[in-house]
Protein backbone atom coordinates (compact mmCIF):
# COMPACT_ATOMS: atom_id res chain seq x y z
CA UNK A 1 0.00 0.00 0.00
CA UNK A 2 2.35 2.28 1.11
CA UNK A 3 4.25 1.97 -2.26
CA UNK A 4 1.31 2.67 -3.95
CA UNK A 5 0.57 6.15 -2.23
CA UNK A 6 4.52 6.91 -3.26
CA UNK A 7 3.67 6.56 -7.00
CA UNK A 8 1.20 8.70 -6.76
CA UNK A 9 2.78 11.02 -5.18
CA UNK A 10 5.67 11.01 -8.10
CA UNK A 11 3.12 11.10 -10.69
CA UNK A 12 1.79 14.53 -9.26
CA UNK A 13 5.38 16.23 -8.55
CA UNK A 14 5.53 17.55 -11.56
CA UNK A 15 1.92 19.58 -11.00
CA UNK A 16 3.57 21.06 -7.21
CA UNK A 17 6.83 21.86 -8.81
CA UNK A 18 5.10 23.88 -11.78
CA UNK A 19 3.07 25.74 -9.60
CA UNK A 20 5.83 26.32 -6.80
CA UNK A 21 8.15 27.86 -10.11
CA UNK A 22 5.36 29.80 -11.44
CA UNK A 23 4.80 31.93 -7.86
CA UNK A 24 8.52 32.05 -7.97
CA UNK A 25 8.78 33.46 -11.78
CA UNK A 26 5.84 35.96 -11.00
CA UNK A 27 7.54 37.20 -7.63
CA UNK A 28 11.04 38.01 -9.04
CA UNK A 29 9.32 39.42 -12.14
CA UNK A 30 7.29 41.73 -10.07
CA UNK A 31 10.31 42.61 -8.35
CA UNK A 32 12.62 42.84 -11.55
CA UNK A 33 10.15 45.32 -13.52
CA UNK A 34 11.31 48.69 -11.38
CA UNK A 35 15.10 48.05 -11.06
CA UNK A 36 17.38 49.38 -13.30
CA UNK A 37 18.24 46.54 -15.06
CA UNK A 38 15.05 45.21 -15.53
CA UNK A 39 13.93 48.64 -17.04
CA UNK A 40 16.54 48.09 -19.28
CA UNK A 41 15.96 44.39 -20.64
CA UNK A 42 12.29 45.17 -21.08
CA UNK A 43 13.59 47.96 -23.12
CA UNK A 44 15.44 45.79 -25.27
CA UNK A 45 13.13 43.80 -25.78
CA UNK A 46 10.75 46.39 -27.07
CA UNK A 47 13.00 47.22 -29.33
CA UNK A 48 13.53 44.26 -30.06
CA UNK A 49 9.44 43.36 -31.15
CA UNK A 50 9.52 46.83 -32.99
CA UNK A 51 12.42 45.23 -35.21
CA UNK A 52 10.23 42.18 -35.53
CA UNK A 53 7.26 44.71 -36.65
CA UNK A 54 9.11 47.05 -38.87
CA UNK A 55 11.42 44.15 -40.52
CA UNK A 56 9.29 41.21 -40.90
CA UNK A 57 6.17 42.54 -40.90
CA UNK A 58 4.74 40.87 -37.87
CA UNK A 59 2.05 43.25 -37.09
CA UNK A 60 0.41 41.13 -33.90
CA UNK A 61 3.28 42.50 -31.63
CA UNK A 62 2.42 46.50 -32.82
CA UNK A 63 0.64 48.06 -30.04
CA UNK A 64 -1.63 50.64 -30.31
CA UNK A 65 -1.02 54.20 -30.12
CA UNK A 66 -3.04 54.98 -27.38
CA UNK A 67 -2.20 52.10 -25.34
CA UNK A 68 -0.76 54.44 -22.80
CA UNK A 69 -4.07 55.79 -22.10
CA UNK A 70 -5.14 51.89 -21.03
CA UNK A 71 -2.41 51.81 -18.88
CA UNK A 72 -2.23 54.81 -17.12
CA UNK A 73 -5.85 56.28 -16.82
CA UNK A 74 -4.97 58.49 -14.42
CA UNK A 75 -2.64 60.27 -16.33
CA UNK A 76 -5.29 59.93 -19.18
CA UNK A 77 -7.99 61.94 -17.25
CA UNK A 78 -5.69 64.56 -16.34
CA UNK A 79 -4.56 65.21 -20.15
CA UNK A 80 -8.13 65.30 -21.20
CA UNK A 81 -9.25 67.13 -18.72
CA UNK A 82 -6.09 69.92 -19.50
CA UNK A 83 -7.05 69.84 -23.26
CA UNK A 84 -10.42 70.65 -22.38
CA UNK A 85 -9.45 73.40 -20.71
CA UNK A 86 -7.10 74.77 -22.94
CA UNK A 87 -9.99 74.62 -25.48
CA UNK A 88 -12.03 76.49 -23.19
CA UNK A 89 -9.85 79.35 -22.55
CA UNK A 90 -9.23 79.26 -26.58
CA UNK A 91 -13.05 79.72 -27.09
CA UNK A 92 -12.99 82.39 -24.51
CA UNK A 93 -10.49 84.34 -26.43
CA UNK A 94 -11.93 83.73 -29.52
CA UNK A 95 -15.12 85.51 -28.14
CA UNK A 96 -13.85 88.27 -27.00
Amino acid sequence: MWETIQEMADDRLWIYTGIAGALLGAAFLAYFKDTAAGLWCYSKFDKFLDYLVNSWGWIWFKQQDDAWRKRYPMITKKIDSLEYEIQDLKSKIRKG
